[in-house]
């Protein structure tokens, strides 16, 4: 199966102030392209693989592939399935999940204490990486960071609302001031 670039629900420009034009096209059209034309050639080797990326994902340590192929899957089939997520958290067509709210205040004690945890998880991962909600194997909210392009799936985990905290997804606009990004993800997060 080829898969293709996830198109977005809005256009580059819709996150500005806080997310710049510049930033959006050259992530989207550019990055996440890379991810997925690497993810489609390994995947291109293993005709008897079905199933979407996610499940593939998910059950990766199973998977009959060349070691060499799992981490390049891991590496670039996390790429593409953490980015087409993130494009669907940051929709701006995105309404207050009211529920998904109550579920964070019952579990960290309050919104804004989750938001502290998270914006913690995405500042103090050290490198290229994420930040996670998840729902855990427990059916559980948690909040942790991932290195590289390293997705929860390969816990069994199921992701709720992430952040990009590579470089490319902040350089152009915010340089070397990680914090100011993620604080200003706040902003553009329609779901809380």
């Amino acid at each position: 199966m080829t898969y293709n670039l996830p198109k977005l629900n809005y256009s580059y420009d819709a996150l500005e102030p806080y997310i710049d034009k510049a930033t959006m096209e050259i992530h989207h059209s550019k990055h996440h392209q890379v991810y997925t034309d690497k993810m489609n050639m390994v995947l291109e080797k293993y005709s008897q693989l079905k199933g979407e990326p996610e499940e593939l994902m998910s059950k990766l340590d199973s998977l009959d592939m060349s070691k060499i192929d799992k981490q390049t899957f891991q590496n670039h089939g996390g790429g593409y399935i953490n980015h087409k997520f993130f494009w669907q958290v940051l929709d701006p067509a995105n309404k207050r999940d009211e529920g998904l709210v109550k579920e964070i205040e019952n579990t960290f004690g309050s919104l804004d204490s989750f938001k502290e945890k998270f914006s913690d998880a995405a500042k103090t991962q050290f490198g290229s990486g994420w930040a996670w909600l998840v729902r855990n194997s427990q059916n559980k909210l948690e909040v942790y960071s991932t290195s590289n392009q390293d997705s929860p799936l390969l816990q069994n985990h199921t992701p709720i609302i992430c952040l990009d905290v590579w470089e490319h997804a902040y350089y152009l606009k915010y340089q070397n001031k990680r914090p100011e990004y993620v604080d200003n993800f706040w902003q553009v997060l329609k779901l809380l």
